[in-house]
């Protein structure tokens, strides 16, 4: 408990020591003053110095702005979570840090570097509420080589914070938490509900295709989101290849859509949240928001037209391979093997109906390399070349045991569709060979 007493009534207390309480309106002779402060700072008594020790502490807690002590685990755990929304580059110097809340008994914590936001709170001991932003690499960095359970941590009006954890201690300059933007807000609507475990699914498998050229529309450097009534369809598209992931949902609003950035979505991939948990999403005309256990993640989202990506879905095709998934995957490795960053070249697709089988080769610099897999042809025969690495991602985001592989031309993109339903479908356009010129 802080030291109640005035610290002038304790001095007078120390210059009259052996003295009763003068009346109200007395007034004190300057004789009598001058001896008092001459005794006071002539023969100092050990009765004076503990009422300035008393008033020295009374005057230094009246400083404290916040302080509290929490577990060193879960304080560690959630700043990392935190941090991966700080940009290392910014003009911004309270943009480097997070913003640290202590009130209500709970300790919450801020990450945000104006394009997406991470806030979650744990229980702490609070015993002076306040705020104060660190550098989040700094606090990260102290609180993973804290040795002991339980960390204490206090700020002055200098914005000074001492940390404490066993014998260690540290002293970081911080910031005001009034330089701080606050992250959006969104009310109104009701929103979307999903399981986590089913959205981080259908991110893994559609945000490898998105734009990562400059010169494509910033729109297409996200993923779409498109919501109708019991139905969540997530799209990505390169201008090379386009990925798709439907799954349905219990939901019966209006439609809506929206692109929203893939730091966003990585970050979601990456927080550690129990699986089983439910994902709340809120959209409204610039930013969405994620709930997610004890997490918010609040995000801009991107602006422009998106593709009309159905009409670039080939409406018919030629010829259709059912292929296991697994051993196609496996083959296109083995054909990679001879193919690097530097020394690129088509992979050659072609069938053998009689044979049932796919025939693979490519030929560069380093040589030359042939593979087959057995599949269930039906249709014309054809002959086609493809990027190893587009078809790879979109074959390793399948997740049945079968696909179906559909060819239409050497100029129509090859579409990869499961054997049954419309869980996912990716499209890889082929690449011209040299003997098609």
């Amino acid at each position: 408990m802080p030291f109640t007493i005035p610290f002038f009534v304790l001095l007078k207390t120390a210059f009259y020591p052996q003295r009763s309480p003068e009346p109200q309106n007395a007034q004190i002779p300057m004789n009598q003053a001058v001896a008092a402060f001459s005794r006071f700072f002539t023969v100092p008594t050990a009765t004076t110095i503990l009422y300035l020790l008393y008033g020295l502490i009374f005057c230094i807690e009246r400083l404290l702005v916040m302080k509290f002590k929490c577990s060193t685990a879960q304080f560690s755990d959630v700043c990392q979570n935190v941090q991966r929304a700080i940009s290392s580059r910014t003009t911004m110097p309270a943009l480097e840090g997070i913003l640290i809340q202590a009130q209500d008994g709970k300790l919450f914590l801020t990450g945000y570097d104006l394009e997406v936001g991470i806030q979650t709170s744990i229980e702490a001991e609070i015993k002076e509420e306040g705020a104060l932003v660190l550098n989040a690499r700094i606090l990260c960095d102290i609180l993973r080589k804290i040795p002991v359970d339980t960390v204490e941590l206090q700020s002055d009006s200098r914005f000074l914070a001492n940390i404490k954890g066993g014998e260690s201690r540290y002293k970081i300059n911080g910031i005001s938490s009034e330089e701080y933007p606050e992250l959006p807000s969104i009310s109104g609507g009701a929103p979307l509900v999903v399981g986590l475990g089913v959205l981080r699914e259908m991110i893994k498998q559609t945000i490898f295709a998105v734009a990562i050229n400059p010169d494509t529309k910033p729109v297409h450097s996200g993923v779409k989101f498109e919501v109708s009534e019991g139905r969540l369809r997530l799209a990505a598209i390169d201008g090379f290849r386009l990925a798709l992931r439907t799954e349905p949902i219990a939901y019966e609003g209006q439609e809506v859509s929206f692109v929203v950035p893939p730091k966003t979505l990585n970050e979601l991939l990456k927080i550690s949240v129990d699986e089983a948990s439910e994902v709340s999403i809120s959209v409204g005309k610039r930013h969405i928001v994620f709930d997610v256990g004890v997490y918010h993640v609040v995000s801009r989202l991107l602006d422009g037209e998106f593709m009309n990506y159905a009409a670039a879905v080939p409406a018919q095709h030629k010829t259709e391979a059912a292929i296991n998934t697994h051993d196609f995957i496996a083959a296109i490795e083995r054909i990679s093997l001879i193919i690097t960053e530097k020394i690129k070249s088509p992979v050659r697709c072609t069938s053998s109906p009689e044979e049932g089988r796919i025939l693979l080769s490519c030929q560069t610099g380093l040589g030359t390399a042939d593979d087959s897999v057995s599949a269930d042809l039906n249709g014309d025969g054809f002959e086609v070349g493809f990027n190893n690495r587009f078809l790879l991602d979109a074959l390793r985001a399948a997740d049945t045991d079968e696909i179906l592989l559909r060819f239409s031309s050497v100029v129509l993109p090859i579409v990869i569709l499961p054997p049954e339903g419309d869980r996912f479908l990716y499209m890889v356009l082929p690449v011209r060979l040299k003997a098609d010129k």
